[in-house]
């Protein structure tokens, strides 16, 4: 049985995997004192050092089993993405809350085995889908969902990286789940699905590049993608996304969502991976939004942290989760890979 939901002023949190992503997300959570940062793990003793500095007496070991003993009220996951599920679930099993980092799984099994767990544990997950918190993309849902710019017929993502991951596992597909669709194009899924509510995805086509030339194995990664969404309202949404692009800056990424009367748009500013402006444009004009500075990298965590320190259980909001990796399990089988 699932253990009593309680508020709990400032939750016991453990951090499994303290790399680059791992230690931000941190450093954010500790800035805004909603939790007490107890355990830390992670194989890597240099990662244990620098992560130390930001939560000095927090308990130190080498792996999950570590944090499981120490019985933090949530763990938050940012380890290899084929561990993911496993952890996240062992961890749902012990009664505790989890923010993993996105994917949640390889697929949309994996995905759906974590979400059921967190569903019979009564257990808050969170997956890091951190441009949902950008103060553009929150300009951009709300605009769109206020009906002022017509129905929305059409939708362009992007997100070009001029560089490419740099553990060794994001390159092998047994480990990652995938490449650039994996890493990147989740993203893109989500805030597409997001925005317009979850709809009904009706078809989907992609193609699916790695150095210049189709996917050919299921052993390879894709570092180029194009996708075609056809959505159920009659929306079409197109995405596209790379590794290691000649894009003339740092990133290119991007939402625009057309409707009938009016249409919306975010964008990076000057190929920032951090700075990202929103605007609202009718015929030829263009009004601003939602400008930089925003400081959002933090703000998922900091929301499900929030969440756990008010006592919430499970959020049937993670059943979206699942359809996402549908969505991208349908993009990997209509490429053939």
């Amino acid at each position: 049985m699932p253990l009593e939901n309680a508020a709990i002023a400032r939750p016991r949190l453990g951090f499994l995997g303290l790399g680059w992503i791992g230690r931000l997300r941190m450093q954010a959570l500790a800035e805004t004192g909603l939790a007490e940062i107890v355990a830390l793990a992670d194989p890597a003793a240099q990662c244990l050092t620098e992560a130390a500095v930001l939560a000095p007496g927090a308990m130190q070991g080498a792996g999950l089993d570590d944090l499981l003993a120490e019985g933090c009220d949530g763990i938050v996951i940012a380890t290899p993405s084929a561990l993911h599920a496993d952890q996240t679930v062992a961890a749902l099993e012990k009664g505790m809350a989890v923010f993993c980092q996105k994917p949640l799984g390889r697929d949309a099994a994996e995905a759906g085995r974590v979400v059921a767990a967190a569903r019979m544990a009564d257990r808050l997950l969170g997956l890091d889908l951190c441009y949902r918190h950008t103060a553009a993309m929150l300009a951009v849902r709300d605009t769109v969902r206020s009906g002022t710019i017509g129905d929305v017929f059409a939708a362009d993502l992007v997100f070009h990286n001029a560089y490419g991951p740099d553990k060794p596992w994001f390159y092998d597909a047994r480990l990652s789940g995938g490449g650039c669709v994996m890493d990147l194009g989740v993203h893109l899924v989500d805030l597409a699905l997001w925005v317009l509510d979850f709809p009904e995805v009706i078809d989907v086509s992609a193609q699916l590049f790695a150095e210049g030339r189709p996917l050919a194995t299921r052993d390879q990664v894709e570092d180029y993608a194009t996708v075609t969404l056809r959505l159920g309202s009659g929306a079409v949404v197109r995405i596209a996304c790379s590794w290691n692009l000649s894009a003339g800056q740092d990133a290119v990424i991007g939402a625009d969502f057309h409707g009938t009367q009016a249409g919306v748009s975010m964008r990076n500013r000057g190929g920032s991976f951090f700075d990202f402006a929103a605007y609202r444009h009718s015929g030829t004009t263009t009004r601003p939004l939602a400008e930089p500075p925003d400081d959002w990298g933090g703000r998922a965590l900091a929301d499900w942290a929030r969440r756990l320190g008010c006592g919430e259980g499970y959020d049937p909001a993670a059943e979206h989760f699942i359809e996402i990796s549908h969505v991208i399990d349908r993009i990997y089988g209509a490429a053939g890979r």
